[in-house]
């Protein structure tokens, strides 16, 4: 299966990189079955770091080795996927130790709808309700080298604003 990694570099191996801001699923390797969405993330990447190319990375991956993983995998927003991303966002040192966690992308306007759920304006089922009417993109943390074994570097395409 192709997925793609949006990076203002050429990414022909992985790494597990820390970030400097919290993300849904904690650290490590992020990619998407979407290619518009690795090029949004490219374009976010770009105006942070006032670039003016980036690169869409398109990766073989291999399923069948998830398998043999330690894996999380969110289908939709649920419960557990809320509370799974307010750890990984809100709580200082928290960590997992799942090798691949995959879901919905909280881009955005689903931090919109988390910060209501954050700020006790809506409660954990509305924020579900909610989350549910928006065409949600998928994401995969490859989170240990185990994982990132699964990838074969395909190409780097050029992306310019």
């Amino acid at each position: 299966m192709r997925i793609y990694h949006g990076s203002i570099e050429i990414v022909a191996r992985p790494e597990l990189r820390k970030s400097n801001r919290t993300l849904d699923y904690g650290s490590g390797f992020y990619a998407t079955t979407s290619y518009k969405q690795a090029e949004e993330w490219v374009l976010r990447r770009m105006s942070e770091n006032e670039a003016s190319l980036g690169y869409v990375n398109t990766f073989e991956f291999d399923r069948a080795s998830l398998r043999k993983l330690n894996c999380l995998v969110f289908y939709s927003p649920t419960e557990e996927w809320v509370d799974f991303v307010m750890q990984n966002r809100t709580q200082k040192g928290f960590t997992h130790s799942y090798d691949i966690v995959y879901g919905p992308v909280a881009n955005d306007r689903v931090y919109a709808a988390f910060a209501l759920y954050e700020g006790g304006l809506i409660n954990k089922q509305q924020l579900i309700a909610e989350l549910k009417t928006y065409k949600l993109v998928d994401q995969y943390l490859f989170h240990t080298e185990t994982a990132l074994k699964t990838l074969t570097f395909i190409e780097a395409k050029e992306v310019t604003r």
